[in-house]
């Protein structure tokens, strides 16, 4: 009974979702729809369409093809014989909220306040919480195999909860679980197979300004990121303190999150990347203003399933960023809107930052 009432919930959220983002992505900005229907380079291949998937129909231009190849076999499952990682749920006050809030720490094997270590802040999806990317998309298990295999640098990994609404008291009853960014028949579910699906992107659309702020997900929780969550890391844990080492990723709603977030915050982060990025997506042009902004990143990736109906949201973002001549990644591989496009993206973006 409890496993039907999830999946009837879903089924409601998922069909809204659909909707919203085939009727609001549109809105995003223009752009979005030059890149599904320009015309293909001479020589290159035409645009793929007619294919159905989660936001509506997709249509693939030249550009959307992968820039690195798939991670390898077995790069997330956890192997016994190599040093561990702790994940450490951590309660702090945030005085902008007003309220007790509580986000996920992994620090790396051997952690010592004897040297400073680099952070990654990494943000979920809309049904999910700070639990989502080590439940649902290992992401712990990944960064320890990359540390065992050389490919990264020890780092810190902060898993906030991406909705400014939900307090450690609501976490502590099992609200805001919800059914994150991957398709689960109930919030344990989320630990077991991944790639299961899809979560839905938003509740409003992709429009601009104030109507699209998405309440908690919006200015409340930016600014709770900003003035209680990297400050709190920041005194009591024994990490750098400067852009270079501070990097923002995020997966469907929290890849709209860091592009928002990120984009208007180069002083803050050098290293940006958005996974299947949702319609709470600014437009393109509210995102980036000023070209010479974003400019100033060390590292801004943008990345997309070609299975995945949202894909039109971030094909807006690359076109405009590619007109506007500001480099950035595109990667742009076979997966959906899942749990597998987000753990190869967090696999191959964690090799580029902090270099």
């Amino acid at each position: 009974m409890k496993r039907a009432s999830y999946c009837a919930v879903f089924t409601a959220i998922l069909a809204c979702g659909i909707y919203l983002a085939q009727t609001g992505a549109a809105s995003n900005n223009s752009n979005a729809s030059v890149a599904t229907r320009q015309a293909p380079a001479p020589g290159a291949p035409a645009p793929q369409a007619g294919r159905g998937g989660f936001g509506g129909p997709i249509e693939l231009g030249p550009d959307d093809k992968p820039a690195f190849a798939d991670p390898p076999a077995g790069f997330d499952v956890r192997r016994d014989n190599i040093p561990h990682g702790d994940v450490t749920a951590v309660e702090y006050d945030s005085k902008t909220l007003g309220t007790r809030r509580r986000m996920r720490v992994y620090t790396p094997p051997g952690y010592s306040t004897s040297r400073k270590y680099p952070v990654l802040y990494l943000l979920h999806g809309i049904g999910g919480n700070d639990l989502e990317w080590t439940r649902a998309c290992h992401a712990d298990v990944v960064i320890d195999n990359m540390l065992a295999d050389g490919l990264i640098q020890p780092m810190i990994v902060v898993f906030p909860n991406g909705n400014a609404s939900v307090t450690a008291d609501a976490a502590d009853a099992g609200r805001g679980a919800g059914m994150g960014g991957a398709a689960r028949g109930g919030a344990d579910a989320a630990a077991g197979p991944r790639g299961a699906g899809a979560g839905a992107p938003g509740a409003r659309g992709a429009g601009t300004g104030a109507a699209r702020d998405f309440g908690g997900w919006g200015t409340p929780f930016e600014n709770d990121l900003l003035k209680e969550i990297i400050p709190y890391i920041e005194s009591h844990y024994s990490v750098y303190t400067d852009r270079d080492r501070r990097a923002l990723a995020g997966l469907s709603m929290g890849g709209g999150q860091t592009l928002n977030i990120g984009l208007a915050h180069v002083d803050t982060f050098a290293w940006v990347g958005g996974f299947s990025s949702a319609p709470n997506t600014k437009a393109p042009a509210e995102l980036v203003p000023d070209p010479a902004v974003p400019k100033r990143l060390k590292l801004l990736w943008l990345a997309c399933g070609n299975k995945d109906g949202l894909i039109r949201i971030s094909q807006g973002v690359h076109t405009y960023l590619k007109e506007k001549g500001v480099p950035h990644v595109w990667h742009v591989d076979g997966n959906a809107h899942d749990t597998t496009e987000w753990a190869n993206n967090l696999y191959l973006f964690a090799q580029r930052i902090f270099k």
